[in-house]
């Protein structure tokens, strides 16, 4: 699925044409609000009830368990891109929360490695382009999936090969475990969904500069320079761990 989002990325930003006046992050806002309003509508009539139906039916400790269980396969690409970052103190914690939590958190199951301190260093490789200096490039929102920029867009099918979802057989299995896992996650929003309903006034403005600043945030491990300074740090040196 996500290489058909790649896929799609590039062929938006072929089809695209800048708006004069527009926002120099968002210059392909006329298709992207029109994606957005397709993703909220599919959201409402078919992603949405059945989050709600799956968290008003499975139990908090079991829909923890879930939850856990995927962010522990996640740990291991983000092992990879703490690596590929240069960043050993995230690759290290990352390999040991693996370690922990499989074998002492019953497969993943239970966030063991939290609990005695070893947090979470989640790192995706549109991280790692935009460490190494690799431009964000336009914002861009992808049918199904959502907010994005062309950079992360163009990461995603190499997101999705190295999680390890990806590599389950037989296939029926590997969709399932995928179709479990975006329900799962889109009710662990359903909260933040309805603040949002009740707060933005523009949910399209709100949602692309929200996404726009945890990306930046994510990139610079929560310390991004100024604005008016470049958009990613020069890369003479291997960059910094998170404190």
């Amino acid at each position: 699925m996500w290489l058909v989002a790649g896929a799609v990325a590039l062929f938006l930003a072929g089809c695209a044409t800048t708006r004069p006046g527009a926002d120099p992050r968002d210059p392909w806002e006329p298709m992207n609000r029109g994606i957005f309003e397709f993703n909220e509508t599919f959201d409402e009539v078919a992603f949405k009830p059945v989050a709600v139906a799956y968290k008003a039916v499975t139990p908090r400790l079991v829909r923890s368990g879930v939850t856990n269980f995927f962010n522990n396969m996640g740990d291991a690409w983000s092992l990879v891109n703490n690596v590929l970052q240069a960043k050993p103190r995230g690759a290290v914690e990352s390999y040991f929360r693996i370690l922990v939590n499989t074998f002492l958190g019953l497969g993943g199951l239970l966030d063991v490695a939290t609990d005695i301190g070893i947090e979470p260093r989640t790192e995706d490789l549109g991280q790692t382009l935009g460490l190494w200096g690799i431009p964000t490039g336009p914002y861009l929102v992808l049918p199904f999936f959502g907010p994005s920029s062309l950079r992360d867009a163009i990461a995603t099918p190499a997101d999705s090969f190295g999680y390890p979802v990806t590599w389950v057989n037989p296939v029926s299995l590997r969709n399932s475990l995928a179709a479990l896992n975006a329900v799962d996650k889109r009710a662990n929003y359903l909260r933040a969904g309805e603040m949002l309903e009740e707060s933005a006034l523009d949910k399209y403005v709100f949602s692309r500069d929200v996404f726009l600043q945890k990306r930046r945030n994510d990139i610079f491990d929560g310390s991004p320079p100024p604005e008016e300074e470049t958009e990613t740090p020069q890369a003479p040196e291997a960059p910094a761990d998170k404190p």
